[in-house]
């Protein structure tokens, strides 16, 4: 079982959430980017960060355009389902952009990363970095990656929106290329369901898109349908019951 939820911003409070104590071992919670418990490296974020990896199930975040990456890229690079992760602590994990991995038996393909958009009241080193915005290296890893997998996922989990969404949601033409690039991610990658949380915003674009901010879903929102049976099969259904009856 998967749950997906957005912005965290190192506020614990989040995890205490009911409908998490459904996951188990093998279960997973995946962060929609602004994971923000990586920021400042004190003994208290150090604390909850060992406290967080001691879950009973993986968490698991794609980063966002908050986040300390010198902090971030202290951490050593291992493999883990299939793909490259940076392991925090115990049961923590970032996953790194453009990776496919197989998380409770669902794949994912996972590319965190986007612009600041008050990028001009921040300071560099500070409170923002360069490096949220992807390299060449990783656009290509990703396309390579998904190649990899036949172009077909179950699960996309990203920070940053394709731009027709980004468009659609915001009613903005204002598009970065980090949304135009995932926008051909999209156009070329069969997929049941598009996580992103860099809008602050919980909403569903039917059928398979959906902006988290700081509820919890769970990644599969497809509704199972009741199976039809055929006219004859009701037919034959009818029939037994009316000799039961009078029988």
């Amino acid at each position: 079982m998967i749950y997906i939820t957005g912005d965290i911003h190192g506020d614990f409070t989040r995890f205490k959430d009911p409908k998490l104590k459904k996951l188990g071992k093998n279960d997973a919670l995946i962060v929609c980017g602004d994971f923000g418990f990586i920021w400042d490296g004190s003994p208290n974020e150090i604390k909850l960060l060992k406290k967080i990896g001691k879950l009973k199930y993986n968490v698991l975040f794609v980063e966002g355009s908050h986040e300390n990456y010198d902090l971030l890229e202290k951490y050593e690079i291992s493999e883990w389902g299939g793909g490259l992760t940076r392991l925090i602590s115990g049961n923590l994990r970032q996953l790194l952009r453009g990776q496919v991995f197989e998380i409770a038996e669902k794949t994912v393909f996972a590319f965190g990363g986007g612009q600041t958009d008050d990028i001009a009241e921040l300071e560099e080193g500070k409170n923002w970095w360069r490096r949220e915005l992807p390299s060449e290296k990783e656009l290509s890893d990703g396309i390579e990656n998904l190649e990899k997998a036949e172009n077909k996922v179950d699960l996309i989990v990203t920070y940053e929106p394709p731009a027709a969404i980004q468009g659609l949601l915001t009613g903005s033409a204002d598009k970065n290329h980090i949304n135009v690039y995932l926008g051909e991610i999209c156009e070329k990658t069969e997929f049941k369901g598009w996580y992103f949380g860099k809008l602050h915003m919980n909403k569903t674009v039917p059928p398979k898109y959906h902006a988290v901010y700081d509820s919890i879903l769970p990644a599969d929102m497809t509704k199972i349908k009741k199976k039809k049976l055929p006219k004859e099969g009701n037919d034959k259904i009818k029939s037994d019951r009316k000799e039961k009856e009078n029988g």
